[in-house]
């Protein structure tokens, strides 16, 4: 591994994700990406008496899911590394008490999903882990009571709001064996042009994603064609398209149908009340692990972007009157078949 520019570590022997598991909520499991989780839950109390032990049991479930898909028993894994949008984030915390591995915590909001990766990939790479599990999630309902209002408030929301994905998503990343595997990540900067509203996540993100994207670019000396697909995390409709507009702008176009967001796909967005779209850590993640890997491994898909893309506020700052520093990290997650290794066609 070495580390490539200013922030982008390229792995000469690309970690492998050898398994994943994904796990949603109900109005997840009435979108367009329903067949390729591995476990949806038909209401969101899952049988649990708060909103927050249902998100640790999302997390829980991802996670033994994972294990099962690898063959791996708990005491194989040498680490995980997760986190949530919760306060302490207490979700992946407390599921790390069931999974029992080493556990190291981050938080990075909803960019979490890319940010695990990219550090669980790092100690496979460097050789401080055999094997890694990266992992996160969130809840529509806790998040909404932390960072909002209470879901029984009934609150009426602006057409910029986003609706938090209920899920959570696991992958375990191997120095060998089966699957896709990490050729590179990219570290993001924390951006800040100043935006003050939280039902306005996608334009505060925007940023955040352009500056990653052009770093992965600069540094790798990629191009957009080099990927089939690039995906923000959860900028949804009204960040997606500033974020299309933002790289133009800087002379890096996009074509639409290469330049997508989890947070547009993973909902029907004219029929669900999803408002602009999805968000929440778990969107990029049951994205990433559920649609995409099932690509790439059925050879639809030979090289992806993903940018997941973090609003890092709190309700505390909120009320301060602070603006909203938002991240982006990205990861390179490319097809490991035959005569394609490391993103090189041999």
């Amino acid at each position: 591994m070495i580390l490539q520019g200013k922030r982008t570590w390229v792995f000469d022997k690309p970690p492998v994700i050898i398994a994943a598991g994904t796990v949603v909520g109900p109005d997840e499991g009435e979108g367009p990406l329903a067949a390729d989780f591995d476990l949806v839950h038909p209401d969101l109390e899952m049988g649990q008496p708060t909103w927050e032990k249902s998100e640790k049991l999302l997390m829980e479930q991802a996670a033994d899911i994972a294990l099962q898909h690898a063959k791996l028993t708990k005491d194989r894994l040498n680490f995980f590394v997760g986190g949530d949008l919760m306060n302490q984030i207490i979700s992946t915390t407390f599921a790390a008490r069931t999974v029992g591995a080493p556990y190291i915590g981050v938080f990075g909001a909803c960019s979490t999903s890319m940010e695990t990766l990219a550090v669980a990939s790092l100690m496979i790479g460097t050789g401080a882990a055999e094997f890694a599990m990266a992992g996160t999630c969130s809840h529509n309902c806790t998040a909404e009571k932390q960072f909002r209002y209470p879901t029984e408030y009934g609150s009426q929301k602006p057409p910029t709001a986003q609706y938090t994905v209920t899920g959570a998503g696991a992958s375990i990343v191997a120095r060998a064996g089966d699957g896709p595997v990490v050729t590179a990540a990219t570290i993001g900067k924390i951006m800040d042009l100043g935006i003050k509203d939280p039902f306005n996540m996608g334009s505060a993100m925007a940023p955040a994603a352009v500056d990653t994207i052009q770093g992965h670019f600069q540094d790798t000396g990629r191009e957009p064609g080099y990927y089939d697909l690039i995906v923000t995390g959860d900028l949804a409709g009204v960040g997606h398209p500033l974020a299309s507009e933002m790289l133009k702008r800087n002379g890096v176009p996009m074509e639409q149908t290469k330049f997508q967001d989890c947070g547009l796909m993973i909902y029907d967005v004219e029929k669900q009340k999803v408002q602009a779209g999805g968000s929440g850590c778990a969107c990029s993640a049951v994205v990433a692990y559920g649609h995409l890997l099932k690509r790439i491994r059925k050879g639809e898909l030979r090289r992806v972007l993903v940018v997941a893309t973090g609003a890092l506020l709190s309700p505390l700052s909120y009320q301060q009157g602070e603006s909203i520093p938002c991240v982006a990290h990205a990861v390179a997650i490319e097809s490991s078949h035959p005569g394609y290794q490391g993103g090189v066609t041999a």
